[in-house]
């Protein structure tokens, strides 16, 4: 039968006297049966304890007294011993567990492997003084009673514990046998009763509606929840507009007074626009309205929209309090964010005024209006500030943001001194931040600079914010924030904001002049190792350049371990030198420099190029190893380098290299072409010989020489970067050694050098045949004279008329010592040069050495006198033999070099 609002009809409804009688009958049947189960229940469970208790100290008992016991806990293992025996005594006795512990109650045992280990639950005192310990508890398995008796060593002593339990349901078994007695008279009268009924069952159903009595009370406890219990204020209106129901929520929520059910809403003294809300019936979800000084999230449906009766039920949740904390949650995520973004966006570089810059501009357009930023003067050089004096502090604005020229700030640049005696001068000695809220109050900032203040307060700026830049306790310098656009001033929330945002700017500050400083000293360093100048000599008119990779990049940007020199010969010559070491920093510019000043020291032992490598080579397998048996972990192997000599009296050139990138020779037709120079390992391997590179150069040919970094690079393979600077060579070949060094660098050099670039250039000279005078020397004593004199006519023909008698008593001395001591035959070479040169050759390789004559020896004074005489003299060896050379400085060699240049004799 269908019920109101369609709902089904229960069969009965117990408000009726019939329904309450025969609740009532069941109520005594029912109260029958359980008094009868109870007293059954309850002879069972004391028997059942009892047995649970005996059982339980008896199992316990025998397993503590069991042979072995004590050998199984004195083990190395004790459960892998004693789990086997406790699991098979478990079984045997039809106990629930026997777990064996230790004193501290840890298990040794239990039907359950994982809780081995664990700590026992339970009374264990009374067991550890000797005692037997009995309780009944509710475990995992239900309700249990257990014992823990003690196990005793030989000695007396409690060694360990033993505790067996057991359910009360395994023991207990006698209700069982009586429930199908007691539920079949318990049926037969509810089965009378049932019947009685049946005769007002139609009254019944016309009665409940078809609510049964589960119903009714569900419907009940639901609607005191709702009244009572929900913190939703909840509003219940007919279809009428009279409201039927408001629980106390809602009356809270709107101040209702206490008879307002049944009164339409426009009598519930509510607001215009409240009542209008209530009373529209509209569907309304997640709506927020105020209401008084609240703000109320209100929700509304139809009743009627599943059958019920007309009318609507709106639910009220204040969300004053939940806007408040949303705020201030908001305010919190858009400072973290603003911390978040300082840290990508400042300090992004290596650079002090940089770094400042970006402070200044992110905080500008994200935190202050105008933004100002000085330094120590000692900070922007990268050196530690010093400390702050009584006369105030002195600092130089290095950036500012947001401030228009009119300002009356400092502008960028400005040197500034902070007055000791005000706020801000206080603040940046002590290291404290500085809040002014209210600047026209002038409340003595202004006393830094009273005419400067009024302009600034005349421009609208109202508040400032001063934290001084801290790091590592020391005071780099101070962040003014100024505010102007926004009518707010600054609140002591935002001083901690402008603290933190400091802070971490203040850390690349330091972290930006910590670099400056080291970056300084490592380029100071590698410029004194570099050369200054080109020395003065005539072999070859020299270009040069030197260009590090960017800073920032690998190590400290700028400094890197390529090198060049130039080295003056004995002889004319010259000694073209380029080198790269691998890496940057200063362990590379060191190296470099260890490096260079080997080569200019075999460089003075007149050696050929492909022994100088050779020893070079030596010498950085020596430092390999010094360093390596000191711990160091950096060496020296990767260095690479290319030596070449060049004669202009011959106009020959050789080459020898160690790894290096080949040179490229540009003659004089304009064709290039690149040195095919063997190829050696690079210095510190070792294992292979060096060979040499020779040919003859014409006058004005121009040799090339460079590191990779010129024509190598992360986009291009150095094939392309060879035959593009062969190309670049080939395109105007009558270039000075300068435009060929800008010629090169501007086709190859890449935007941003990752690596280091050495280039040298250098145009070849040929002395002219007047300048040079050469002789066979018979080996014949007597021939002396004869080259004395020929030289002596040589030397007045160029003008050296007053050279000639010292270079008489040389080059007497010099052929004397080869006709007795050499052999083979003997060469004497002039040389008018920036000095004079003077040459002998044999095929002897034993070297003369200077000593000191006795004052009876009738000899051993030639070379003596031959270095009192002469401004430098020494010996290079040859593939024939050797040279004993000496030079002898001319007063006019300059005017000579020149006139050598003109081509005149």
């Amino acid at each position: 039968m269908a019920g109101r609002y369609g709902r089904p009809r229960s069969v009965l409804r117990m408000r009726t006297v019939a329904g309450q009688v025969f609740l009532l009958q069941v109520a005594i049947v029912v109260l029958l049966v359980a008094a009868a189960m109870a007293a059954l229940v309850l002879q069972s469970r004391a028997a059942g304890d009892r047995e649970a208790l005996h059982r339980s100290v008896a199992v316990a008992e025998s397993f503590a007294n069991s042979p072995g016991i004590e050998q199984a806990l004195k083990s190395p293992n004790p459960t892998k011993v004693l789990q086997p025996r406790a699991e098979a005594a478990r079984k045997r006795s039809e106990v629930d567990f026997i777990v064996v512990m230790n004193t501290q109650g840890i298990r040794y045992t239990h039907p359950i492997t994982n809780r081995i280990g664990k700590k026992f639950v339970g009374t264990l005192k009374p067991a550890l003084a000797g005692g037997v310990v009995t309780e009944k508890i509710t475990g995992t398995i239900g309700p249990l009673v257990q014992a823990v008796v003690p196990v005793f060593g030989h000695d007396g002593k409690v060694i360990g514990l033993v505790s067996a339990g057991i359910t009360v349901n395994r023991v207990s078994g006698v209700v069982d046998d009586q429930f199908p007695l007691l539920f079949g008279a318990a049926a037969g009268i509810l089965l009378l009763t049932t019947g009685g009924t049946a005769l007002v069952s139609r009254r019944l159903r016309r009665q409940t509606h078809g609510l049964g009595p589960a119903e009714m009370t569900r419907m009940y406890e639901h609607h005191d929840a709702v009244l009572h219990a929900v913190r939703e204020g909840v509003i219940i209106i007919g279809g009428d507009g009279r409201l039927l129901l408001a629980n106390d929520e809602a009356r809270r929520l709107l101040d209702l007074p206490p008879d307002v059910e049944g009164r339409q809403i426009a009598d519930l003294g509510l607001d215009p626009a409240t009542a209008r809300l209530l009373a529209s019936g509209r569907v309304i979800t997640d709506e927020v309205h105020p209401v008084g000084e609240r703000l109320l999230a209100v929700n509304q449906r139809l009743t009627d929209q599943v059958g019920g009766p007309p009318g609507s039920v709106t639910t009220l949740r204040d969300t004053t309090e939940l806007r408040a904390l949303t705020g201030r949650a908001d305010v919190a995520r858009s400072r973290l964010k603003l911390l978040y973004d300082a840290g990508t966006e400042i300090g992004t570089t290596l650079d002090v005024r940089r770094t400042c810059e970006e402070l200044a501009e992110f905080a500008a357009a994200r935190f202050a209006d105008v933004v100002t930023v000085d330094l120590a003067e000692d900070v922007l050089v990268g050196e530690e500030p010093a400390p702050t004096g009584g006369s105030g502090v002195q600092m130089r604005r290095t950036a500012a943001s947001g401030a228009p020229p009119d300002s009356g700030l400092y502008p960028v640049g400005h040197l500034i001194r902070f007055d000791p005696a005000t706020s801000l001068g206080v603040g940046i000695a002590s290291g404290e931040p500085v809040l002014e809220a209210d600047l026209t109050a002038f409340s003595g900032w202004h006393l830094q600079n009273p005419q400067r203040a009024r302009k600034i307060v005349g421009h609208g700026i109202h508040s400032m914010i001063a934290v001084p830049l801290r790091a590592r306790g020391a005071i780099l310098g101070v962040v003014i924030f100024w505010r102007s656009q926004e009518p707010e001033p600054f609140e002591e929330e935002e001083l901690s904001l402008a603290e933190e945002l400091v802070a971490r700017a203040a850390v690349s500050i330091d972290n930006a002049r910590r670099y400056t400083r080291e970056h300084t000293m490592a380029v100071t360093l590698q410029r004194s190792l570099l050369p200054r100048a080109l020395p003065d000599q005539n072999a070859v008119e020299a270009a040069y350049r030197y260009l590090p990779a960017q800073a920032g990049h690998s190590g400290l940007g700028g400094v890197g371990g390529d090198w060049f020199d130039i080295i003056p010969l004995p002889g004319a010559r010259v000694a073209l030198v380029v080198g790269d070491v691998v890496g940057h920093g200063l362990h590379a510019a060191a190296t470099m420099g260890r490096l260079r000043t080997a080569v200019h020291n075999f460089a003075n032992l007149d050696l050929p190029p492909d022994e100088i490598l050779w020893h070079l080579d030596e010498l950085v397998t020596r430092i390999d190893q010094d360093e390596g048996a000191g711990g160091a972990e950096a060496s020296v192997t990767g260095a690479t380098c290319l030596y070449a000599i060049y004669d202009p009296a011959a106009g020959t050139c050789t080459m020898a290299r160690a790894g290096h990138v080949q040179p490229v020779v540009l003659w004089p037709d304009g064709t290039a072409e690149i040195a095919e120079v063997p190829g050696g390992p690079p210095l510190g391997l070792g294992g292979l010989p060096f060979e040499t590179w020779q040919r003859q150069l014409p006058e004005s040919t121009r040799l090339v020489l460079f590191t990779d970094g010129l024509v190598e690079d992360r986009n291009r393979d150095i094939d392309d970067g060879m035959a593009l600077l062969s190309r670049t060579l080939t395109d105007r070949p009558g270039r000075t050694p300068e435009e060929t060094c800008e010629a090169a660098l501007g086709a190859l050099l890449p935007e941003r050098p990752s690596d280091d670039i050495a280039l040298l250039v250098a145009s070849t000279r040929v002395l002219d045949a007047a300048h040079v005078a050469d002789w066979d020397v018979p080996p014949d004593p007597s021939a002396v004279a004869q080259i004395r004199a020929a030289a002596v006519r040589k030397l007045i023909e160029w003008g050296l008329a007053e050279e000639a008698f010292t270079a008489e008593l040389i080059l007497s001395e010099l052929v004397t010592n080869s006709i007795r001591y050499a052999a083979g035959p003997i060469g004497v070479r002039l040389i008018r040069d920036t000095s004079l040169i003077c040459e002998v050759s044999d095929r002897s390789s034993t070297s003369p050495h200077l000593r000191q004559a006795a004052t009876t020896d009738e000899g051993g004074r030639g070379l003596f006198l031959i270095a009192q005489l002469a401004e430098r003299w020494g010996t290079r060896y040859t593939s024939s033999g050797k040279v004993i050379w000496t030079e002898q400085a001319l007063a006019d060699g300059d005017l000579v070099a020149g006139a050598a240049d003109d081509g005149d004799p």
